[in-house]
């Protein structure tokens, strides 16, 4: 079963990559070209994310979600997917461990002196987002739903003729956006 709270991020999690907007360290992170998309460059800015969330205080694996979500101002919330398993990465190699159930019955982590050693020397990934970057993404999202809004309408009360011409328009801004990124 779902949590309300899970299906709107991976809605938002879907839209921001409907539009080509991820998380910086999920399109390879500044520097690094954008082939890097996803696999060990994600997993090591999400390993970061949590040695840096770490070094503050013990948590647990959804107080890091929400915890990152808060700081990026909504652009960035984990998947537990992401987390959890980067979690028992650390565990393996010696970089956390896990406290007794805390609250709710919820397994908090601590840093290890190795730990604290990597956390020291390690990015906090959060701090890549700015105002102005934020706000440039709530931009960034409010038009897709508007799009989607409208969409649904079209599709429920649209003609047949307003639906093709409606993707013909949609097709075109694809095409218009990913040569805006190919500039």
């Amino acid at each position: 079963m779902f949590h309300r709270d899970d299906m709107r991020s991976r809605l938002r999690e879907r839209h921001f990559r409907a539009f080509g907007f991820g998380p910086p360290w999920e399109r390879g992170g500044p520097g690094q070209g954008r082939s890097q998309g996803r696999g060990r460059g994600r997993r090591g800015n999400t390993r970061a994310a949590v040695l840096g969330l770490l070094a503050e205080r013990p948590m647990h694996g959804y107080e890091m979600i929400s915890e990152l979500e808060q700081r990026t101002g909504g652009a960035w919330r984990p998947s537990p997917g992401s987390i959890y398993p980067t979690l028992q990465m650390l565990e393996e190699e010696g970089l956390i461990t896990p406290d007794d159930m805390g609250e709710g019955g919820k397994r908090r982590y601590t840093l290890t002196d190795k730990g604290r050693t990597e956390a020291e020397h390690g990015e906090r990934p959060w701090h890549e987002f700015d105002q102005s970057h934020i706000a440039q993404l709530q931009k960034v999202r409010e038009a897709g739903f508007g799009i989607m809004q409208a969409m649904r309408q079209i599709g429920m009360m649209g003609t047949d003729e307003q639906r093709a011409q409606a993707v013909e328009i949609l097709n075109d801004t694809k095409r218009k956006l990913y040569a805006l990124l190919a500039e």
